[in-house]
């Protein structure tokens, strides 16, 4: 196997964590370089033959165009929305993959839960109880018989299904991708499996929503003010996958006059979101900081998932995951 030079374009969001797991999933079988950007862009970029970046939200036009001798333009994420001129980088000679959604799925599946959990037992609400020295009030829900759609049976949304099963939830999905979908129902049993077409008919009966799509043309705003009308005033959005899906204002005001009954938010259209903003303060809102994927596993996983495409390339074979066809 050839040694290669391996660019590594870190985010100063992240923790070092992330840059830790590759080094150590890269070992020393290659030669890793941590892009400084105090130094002149060319002469790192030069000679690098696989370029990682953090989160496809570091690189530029002008990186893309110094990778000259790169076979591999690796993205340490899943979605696309964040990479900078994603069209631009396409069509570069060397092949771009990312690490997709089954990397972060157990995390966001996670969080997901913990939303509807925190939701179902009113947590924030008992806590303001406890402070007050208010006892044996709210009333809480049970997860028993009630309904979960969710709307992207992909990693995520499988993982999500598996943990509510265990809890007595009713499973009903939604994809675009029915073929797929369809081999791993039998395992997880949903208790329907449609398509886009039977959005509308499943918001209006469903107890918690929970989204797992990638954020694209046909999926922004997909839950709308019209969207958020047929659904019950009870019930409760879930949302781990990319704030945009939402339209916010919409929803901001379904919340805030009660026409939802509540909202678990990892994601926001802009990030960081105001802190401030009245919705935020209700009891029946929980909110993270996009957090949802951000654990040591997920870390981990896309750490080893960049290193194999990085062997591959060395190895002469064709990169997995690819993203540009």
């Amino acid at each position: 196997m050839k040694r290669l030079k391996v660019l590594f374009l870190p985010m100063s969001a992240f923790t070092t964590q992330w840059q830790d797991d590759l080094v150590a999933a890269i070992g020393d079988r290659h030669d890793l370089v941590i892009y400084d950007e105090s130094r002149p862009l060319a002469e790192q970029f030069t000679g690098a033959e696989v370029v990682v970046d953090m989160g496809g939200s570091v690189g530029t036009r002008l990186m893309y165009d110094a990778a000259a001798d790169a076979g591999l333009w690796q993205i340490l994420g899943t979605g696309l929305d964040h990479v900078d001129d994603i069209d631009y980088l396409k069509t570069k000679t060397f092949a771009v993959a990312n690490t997709p959604g089954q990397f972060s799925s157990v995390a966001l599946a996670e969080c997901a839960m913990m939303f509807i959990l925190m939701l179902a037992r009113r947590v924030d609400e008992a806590g303001a109880n406890f402070e007050s020295s208010l006892m044996y009030e709210p009333l809480a829900d049970e997860l028993e018989r009630q309904v979960l759609v969710i709307v992207g049976f992909g990693a995520s949304g499988q993982e999500l299904a598996r943990r509510a099963r265990s809890f007595g939830m009713r499973i009903r999905a939604i994809d675009v991708r029915l073929e797929i979908a369809n081999e791993i129902a039998g395992e997880i049993r949903p208790e329907s499996l449609g398509g886009p077409d039977t959005l509308d008919r499943e918001l209006a009966g469903a107890d918690f929503i929970s989204l797992h799509l990638h954020l694209n043309d046909q999926t922004r705003h997909l839950i709308d003010a019209r969207r958020i009308a047929l659904m019950k005033s009870s019930a409760c959005v879930i949302n781990v996958a990319r704030g945009a899906l939402v339209d916010e204002a919409a929803m901001h005001e379904a919340l805030l006059t009660g026409r939802l009954g509540g909202a678990g938010l990892d994601v926001f259209s802009q990030e960081p979101a105001d802190p401030n903003l009245p919705v935020y303060q209700l009891p029946n809102v929980i909110t993270t900081p996009h957090i949802a994927g951000v654990t040591s596993g997920t870390s981990r996983r896309r750490a080893a998932a960049a290193a194999e495409n990085v062997d591959r390339i060395a190895s002469g074979l064709e990169p997995l995951f690819r993203v540009d066809r």
